[in-house]
């Protein structure tokens, strides 16, 4: 029998009376985001989100079954694409991810960031993924072979209908409505801290229920949840996304679809909510979602704690040849401080003039130092090629 074709289908939007397992994990990832980064200098910890984009750019790729080495994705960041067509469209579609995200980072900073549901913000990440994308990334495949999709639209054509494995997503012509109905439901401004982080594992699975766009859905919704975390308090400057928790589940990298695929049953009985979909599904889901979210905080927590961060920026100048360990003071002086003067190495390194800088041209060199200007502040990198030594399992290949 074919779905009802009314926007009440993807209720329930939210959970009805929040289970105790779940308010813990809520108070967890709030407190635990609070934590993450509170003791690096900001400086270092824009350094360090930029680090988190490449790493969620890289998953997300990971999850749509491309896989993009993260130094292809800082070549792509930098201009430098592959001449093979293919591992370049991979290449543009990482580098994308990061620029979006990084305009969701700058937004919430300011914030400035808009209602993280609301149809013109998802129309504006998905417009803004695909800006300057190539023809052929813009061409549609499967059911809707040889179509061109335009960013930033719904589906709304008969010729968009669209099957996701078992699942039926709404008709092309309902599509507007069932988006309106979602932004109502889970809209932030009237929600509270808790009733935030709650929708925003809810309405991750709800915005690919509805599969809005020809495509390109996946990667929107992990988008949207990012914001989402930044409008519900927890997004901690950045310095976590959701992404590497989908990605790599909690026990099996099945999980993320299992558990989408899940989180569609119907209603089972009358004990099982008030709406189309199951309650008890919904619970399940942002109950894996939300503990997913946890263990990425603490991951990173711990891997951008300043003890054993400073302990691995000392084993990356141990490895280089190019390095001494007067570069480990100047590592450090960054570490803490953000940046420092070019005119500081002597006194941070406690060498003569000219071997202080010859120490802080050849750090440089190895891209663990930078500068926006030729003579401007130095403050720390973290370039693709030390990712292994500096953040252990942040990528599969380390």
């Amino acid at each position: 029998m074919a779905p009802v074709e009314s926007p009440q289908r993807i209720e329930p939007t939210r959970i009805e009376e929040i289970p105790a397992d779940i308010a813990d994990l809520v108070a967890d990832v709030s407190a635990s985001a609070a934590i993450l980064g509170a003791a690096l200098h900001p400086s270092t910890a824009a350094q360090l989100a930029g680090l988190v984009r490449l790493m969620n750019a890289y998953y997300s790729n990971l999850i749509e079954g491309h896989n993009t080495r993260p130094r292809d994705i800082e070549r792509a960041l930098a201009g430098d694409f592959d001449d093979n067509a293919a591992r370049r469209n991979l290449q543009q579609e990482a580098a994308a991810h990061v620029r979006v995200q990084a305009r969701i980072d700058a937004l919430a900073l300011d914030d400035a960031l808009p209602e993280p549901a609301s149809t013109d913000f998802i129309g504006w990440l998905h417009r803004e993924f695909y800006q300057g994308a190539p023809r052929e990334l813009l061409l549609l495949a499967g059911p809707m072979d040889g179509l061109r999709m335009d960013p930033g639209h719904w589906r709304t054509r008969p010729e968009h209908h669209v099957a996701v494995g078992r699942h039926v997503p709404p008709a092309s012509e309902y599509v507007p409505a069932f988006m309106c109905y979602f932004s109502e439901h889970y809209r932030f401004d009237r929600l509270g801290r808790s009733g935030r982080i709650i929708a925003m594992a809810a309405a991750h699975h709800r915005l690919n229920y509805i599969h809005p766009f020809p495509d390109g859905n996946g990667r929107v919704s992990r988008l949207m949840s990012h914001a989402m975390g930044h409008a519900a308090g927890i997004g901690a400057h950045g310095l976590w996304s959701v992404s590497r928790g989908l990605a790599r589940g909690l026990a099996s990298r099945l999980e993320y679809k299992q558990r989408m695929d899940d989180a569609d049953s119907p209603r089972r009985g009358d004990l099982d909510g008030r709406g189309n979909l199951s309650q008890a599904a919904l619970a399940d889901f942002v109950r894996w979602f939300l503990a997913v979210s946890l263990d990425q905080v603490r991951f990173m927590t711990h891997l951008f704690d300043l003890d054993t961060l400073r302990r691995r920026l000392r084993s990356v100048v141990e490895r280089d040849e190019r390095l001494g360990s007067e570069s480990v003071r100047l590592l450090d002086e960054a570490l803490i401080r953000g940046e420092f003067e070019r005119g500081e190495a002597a006194r941070i390194t406690g060498l003569p003039e000219r071997s202080a800088r010859r120490v802080l041209t050849d750090t440089l060199a190895t891209g663990l130092l930078g500068s926006g200007t030729p003579k401007g502040p130095v403050s720390l990198r973290f370039p693709a090629d030390s990712l292994d030594l500096l953040f252990p399992r942040l990528f599969p290949e380390s």
